[in-house]
């Protein structure tokens, strides 16, 4: 395997002799402490024939966590598949539309095997995307004045937008901090306040098993700790699961909200909510659409739902791209998502501990890492600002310029996460009060570089599945690129 690694190496971007002769060594040093490395080589095999437009086209992608990559293999599958049949709108019972059918309850049924969640237990729910998911139970879920809704400070947009549901109907709103710098959640406010569900009503408690903006893994074992407790538990894994495995028969969070490309690349538009059956007969959903009902009446004004997972899925479903999901999920099944795990934590940890040792030559740090420093409980989502030799931050927007004229794609922004990037920046609760104080409607960056002079954002470099060590080298090359440069 290690044959394979040094040509994924040579075909890198174009590299000069001297960049070649260098990135070799460094090879070298990194296998040295990390043999481990050489049993995921099934990985460079495919980054040289699933995912070989990479290399041809000079591209190093570092955008994990906003979007997988697709193999060439799932669009031939699945582009044969269109090609060799006929498929209908599945609400109806002609041949093709029966063919239809036939093909996304398979892959309903293989969402489930692929997450190990019976069948008895839970329901394959397909929705456009993980916020999607979210939606139905926020605007579904029973809240009432004697309900919580709690969630923790490092939670996507989809879940800070529950809060809107919630309050509408009068329930209590709480946030649960998490501590710079790691970023990691208090356990002693989240404990605390698992103890005080409201007994009257109905508490939901929303967390992600893995932050979009850190890559911090928050403990699965809340999940029991929380539902034991009187709490019914969603458990964000849009970002977890595309390199880690999740076992619902291990853990039984009541909700899972997900996005597919986020997994595999391809399809678009498709998302799921994997959901508990005892906790999906809670939720009453605010109006019906074409395919939920069972039955509908105009002039008696009245209407029954469908049973179960019909019930959610508004309209006519994503019908000839659900076949591509089954597809992707069968390709991360042959790979291996241990194997794409060992080696995203890998190259985090070798790149993690030559970018925390950048100085300039005055001693100063190049980067500011938000986030734990090291590969425990965390996943291969870095992010970090640079810092020229005053202490002055680099506009994001400049460093994500100056990536792609490198041909390197990598995210800038606060990532949706507006909780975690609050706690990270250092910004306080009068600051963000005071971007809402006037009735000009600046942008958040506006608000917060204008008003207070902090950072409003960051750069998020990610790794994933087709990522191998030329890949995170020309990273730290282009990291390296700052040191002794000034930001002004």
């Amino acid at each position: 395997m290690n044959t394979i690694d040094l040509h994924g190496l040579t075909q890198a971007g174009g590299s000069s002799p001297a960049d070649s002769e260098g990135m070799h060594q460094a090879f070298d040093e990194f296998i040295a402490e990390n043999p481990a490395y050489i049993k995921t080589g099934i990985l460079d095999e495919l980054r040289a024939t699933e995912f070989a437009r990479l290399d041809k086209l000079g591209q190093v992608y570092v955008d994990y966590t906003g979007g997988g990559l697709y193999a060439d293999c799932q669009l031939a599958q699945h582009l044969a598949m269109l090609k060799d049949h006929v498929y209908g709108n599945p609400h109806s019972h002609n041949p093709s539309s029966l063919a239809s059918t036939e093909m996304d309850e398979h892959a309903r049924r293989y969402v489930l095997e692929y997450f190990n969640a019976s069948p008895d237990e839970y329901v394959a729910i397909f929705t456009p995307n993980a916020s999607g998911a979210l939606k139905l139970v926020g605007e579904a879920y029973p809240f009432c004045p004697d309900s919580r809704y709690m969630l923790t400070f490092d939670n996507h947009n989809a879940v800070n937008g529950i809060r809107e549901f919630a309050r509408s109907k009068g329930a209590t709103v709480t946030y649960i901090p998490v501590v710079a710098p790691d970023l990691r959640i208090d356990g002693e406010p989240l404990m605390h306040q698992l103890e005080k569900p409201n007994r009257a009503g109905n508490n939901l408690f929303v967390y992600p098993a893995q932050s979009n903006f850190s890559g911090v893994q928050h403990s699965l074992d809340w999940i029991e700790r929380a539902q034991s407790k009187g709490w019914d538990v969603v458990l964000d894994a849009a970002a977890f699961v595309p390199t880690n495995r999740l076992d619902l028969s291990k853990y039984h969070p009541d909700f899972v909200p997900l996005s597919f490309y986020k997994m595999f690349g391809y399809p678009t538009g498709v998302g799921c909510l994997i959901a508990r059956k005892g906790a999906l007969k809670k939720l009453r959903r605010p109006w019906f659409s074409g395919g939920t009902i069972e039955v509908v009446s105009v002039q008696a004004d009245k209407y029954y739902f469908a049973e179960g997972d019909r019930a959610f899925e508004d309209g006519t479903i994503n019908y000839l791209n659900l076949p591509a999901v089954e597809i992707g999920l069968q390709f991360l099944a042959g790979v291996g998502i241990d194997t794409i795990h060992d080696r995203v934590v890998l190259l985090t940890g070798w790149f993690l501990n030559k970018i925390l040792s950048l100085r300039h030559s005055n001693g100063t740090p190049l980067v500011e890492v938000y986030g734990p420093r090291d590969t425990t409980a965390r996943a291969g989502t870095v992010a970090l600002n640079f810092h020229d030799p005053d202490g002055n931050v680099f506009n994001f927007h400049t460093v994500e310029e100056q990536a792609a004229n490198l041909n390197i794609s990598l995210r800038t922004g606060c990532f949706c996460n507006p909780g975690a990037g609050e706690i990270a920046f250092g910004l306080t609760q009068n600051d963000m009060r005071e971007c809402f104080s006037n009735e000009e409607r600046n942008s958040f960056e506006q608000c917060i570089v204008a008003v207070k002079g902090k950072t409003a954002g960051a750069v998020r470099i990610s790794f994933g599945l087709a990522t191998n060590f030329a890949d995170v080298y020309r990273v730290l090359q282009f990291v390296k690129s700052f040191l002794d440069i000034s930001a002004r």
